[in-house]
């Protein structure tokens, strides 16, 4: 009889737990599977607009596959994503850090280093575009000029394009994650800190021992989504420099834009989107198992 209630209870409390979890499972099935699963359908068919005249296979992938602009955009795309983790994956931890050893102004540099998260994007790309405008009319140029620096072609240089735009972009969103790291540093028990003290440890040893170990999580999982989030980059290659040049800076996303709103060709648009979405399903799971080896 109790073993029945006991049954009863958990039935009830398994029950309960689906029923809040239902809204948010039917919003991620409408929101993520749902297009997913339509656009996996969509890449295989030739389409007239968004109406699909006739099955096709695997064609559009392979014309894709062909095209002489997806492997400049792929390999624009991993090298976005290789000066992402080489420029901005650090910059807000190092910021966290420094903030966090502040004791006296800690609100007003939180405030400064998160003003620009709150610009608008294409704003953002727009002011950017002034300031490194190759010739005598950029901003930066004319500031250099006051120093006998001869203008520099800054965005029109293909060396200097991707790093570029990858400053960019680690100014305007690296004040978001510097604050989600400062909270995770303020979570660390802060008598490790002054057990290290006690022992003479110095700021480096523990930044070493204490701030990283703590943070470490933390730093994996925004590290996936800053992957992800770079991998799909679009609107700044594409306002900044149309992909140039010589499709220097052409990004796997921008081709989805260049067939969905250029060439009206959406199952081709589709087809790159899966491309897209099994890439990153690939090293996101490369990058799961790697880590799960550490730890064994």
């Amino acid at each position: 009889m109790e073993q029945t209630r006991k049954h009863q209870r958990r039935g009830i409390q398994n029950l309960s737990g689906w029923l809040m979890m239902l809204p948010g499972l039917l919003l991620f099935v409408f929101f993520v599977w749902e297009p997913l699963l339509e656009s996996i359908r969509l890449s295989l068919f030739h389409a007239q607009g968004m109406r699909l005249i006739k099955f096709v296979g695997l064609d559009n992938y392979i014309t894709v596959l062909n095209h002489p602009d997806f492997f400049a955009a792929i390999r624009n795309t991993f090298l976005y994503t290789l000066w992402s983790l080489l420029i901005g994956f650090f910059v807000p931890m190092v910021l966290a850090v420094l903030i966090n050893e502040i004791r006296r102004g800690q609100s007003f540099f939180k405030i400064g280093i998160y003003l620009p998260s709150i610009v608008p994007g294409m704003a953002m790309v727009f002011m950017w575009g002034f300031i490194l405008r190759p010739g005598s009319t950029g901003i930066l140029n004319i500031l250099l000029n006051y120093v006998g620096v001869e203008p520099q072609p800054w965005l029109t240089n293909p060396n200097w394009t991707i790093p570029l735009i990858i400053i960019i972009l680690t100014w305007k969103g690296a004040g978001a994650t510097t604050l989600l790291y400062i909270a995770g540093l303020q979570g660390i028990d802060p008598e490790l800190y002054e057990a290290a003290i006690i022992d003479g440890a110095g700021i480096l040893k523990r930044i070493r021992h204490i701030t990283i170990p703590q943070i470490y999580n933390l730093a994996r999982t925004l590290l996936v989504l800053q992957i992800i989030a770079v991998f799909q980059i679009l609107y700044e290659p594409l306002v900044l420099t149309n992909g140039g040049p010589n499709n220097a800076s052409i990004s796997i996303m921008q081709l989805v834009f260049k067939y969905a709103f250029e060439k009206y060709d959406y199952p081709k648009a589709a087809a790159v989107s899966v491309i897209v979405s099994t890439i990153l399903v690939i090293l996101t799971s490369l990058y799961s198992k790697l880590n799960k080896a550490k730890e064994y």
